[in-house]
């Protein structure tokens, strides 16, 4: 019994400093299935989207999902030291090191007692090792914990850093694309009345956030659970806007070459991919979130921003059709993705009356004027926009602003 108490101490050990150093260290992905983080988030997400499901949708339970990004990364380490300490106990105790301490026998208690004071580096000397060579694992354990508290103190700072450059440019999305954003928005703020230059220098901008989104992700999977700071912005719906974009472009739009688009969406679709395996959520082989209805009105929406759809592509395939069949390789994973997160995608077309979320503040009731000013603000033409040879372009924020003008 002792041997065997010794010999599951070492797997345990070993066990979970691989799975720390993986997790920690190991600046890429790893496909193998057993691990005790991938484990640990597995059984603790299924747990609180279980405890969300009874939580209405809305602001109530992004809040309560907001706590699990953070609260589950300090559990995962205070689950990794009292594994160290475990298996370092069962160890002790299987080789039956001599302690120095009052009473002749030790128990199984004793030995976890002495693993954590050691580990933890507490140096209260009730407890101490007799001289001989198994002091050298008491050292070794005092090296884990000095290790550990380390590689603690440094991850945190990293995993932050990564989430504010993701969140930098969620934010900016809410000036380009609305909230919640949406492709057409996007396209009508950033490409009506405007050289298409400046929609292939956005997306190019987006493109390096997609690739950051995909190195970070897969580096550090726990990035995926911490909630944006506004209810209607998400890493994924961000994703996903760009994706339906890029989508309408490569399907073809009046004076926009499709080349714009295509480096943005492979490294998009890529990032949606990857992140689904690593997740393994599955697929949606049937998802579509765009109905001719809705395709029509997309039409109308864009048309009348001096954004034209083509109809016809070469092959005699339809500008709906091909855009459904461009959809269709990366629909299935960001449904995945969103079922699996419970995270909303955005929709299409913009939602009617929406405002953005800094057109908004918890004070709006007090200063009645300011909505009205600050909507009008982004729709007026600028008196000093001259370019060489270029009459003045004006700059509408929303087809709601338009029908206002």
């Amino acid at each position: 019994m002792d041997l065997i108490a010794a010999v599951v101490g070492a797997m345990v050990i070993l066990i979970v400093a691989l799975d720390a150093f993986e997790t920690v260290v190991l600046p890429r992905g790893v496909s193998r299935r057993f691990r005790i983080a991938r484990l640990f988030y597995a059984g603790s997400w299924h747990t609180a989207k279980a405890i969300a499901r009874v939580i209405k949708p809305g602001s109530r339970r992004e809040a309560y999902f907001g706590y699990f990004g953070p609260l589950s990364l300090l559990a995962l380490f205070s689950f990794w030291a009292v594994l160290f300490v475990l298996g370092f106990g069962l160890l002790l105790w299987g080789i039956e090191l001599p302690l120095n301490s009052q009473g002749n026998g030790h128990s199984l208690t004793t030995y976890l007692y002495f693993s954590g004071t050691t580990f933890f580096t507490l140096g209260l000397g009730d407890i101490s090792p007799m001289p001989g060579v198994t002091r050298a694992l008491v050292v070794i354990e005092v090296a884990s914990g000095f290790a550990f508290l380390a590689l603690v103190i440094s991850y945190v700072p990293v995993i932050y850093q990564a989430f504010s450059r993701r969140e930098l440019r969620i934010s900016l999305l809410d000036a380009r694309a609305g909230s919640p954003a949406t492709a057409a928005e996007l396209l009508h703020r950033n490409c009506a009345g405007k050289s298409a230059e400046e929609l292939r220098i956005l997306l190019r901008d987006w493109e390096a956030w997609c690739g950051d989104i995909l190195e970070s992700h897969l580096s550090y999977p726990v990035l995926a659970y911490y909630r944006s700071q506004h209810d209607e912005q998400s890493w994924l719906g961000a994703l996903t806007v760009i994706l339906d974009t890029c989508a309408i472009i490569m399907s073809g739009i009046e004076s926009i070459p499709a080349a714009y688009a295509r480096f943005a969406f492979a490294i998009a679709r890529h990032t949606v991919v990857d992140l689904a395996q690593i997740f393994g959520a599955a697929p949606i082989v049937d998802a579509n979130r765009l109905s001719s209805a809705e395709y029509t009105r997309l039409r109308e929406v864009l048309g009348a921003s001096g954004v034209r759809l083509l109809d016809d592509m070469p092959g005699g395939t339809s500008g709906e059709q091909r855009l459904a069949e461009i959809r269709a390789t990366y629909e299935p994973f960001v449904s995945a993705l969103a079922q699996y997160m419970l995270l909303a995608l955005p929709p299409w077309i913009r939602p009617e009356g929406s405002l953005d979320d800094w057109q908004t503040s918890a004070w709006d009731d007090l200063m009645p004027s300011v909505g009205p000013t600050l909507r009008a603000i982004m729709r007026k033409p600028s008196p000093v926009h001259h370019d060489a040879g270029r009459e003045p372009v004006e700059s509408y924020f929303s087809p709601t602003d338009m029908r206002d003008h």
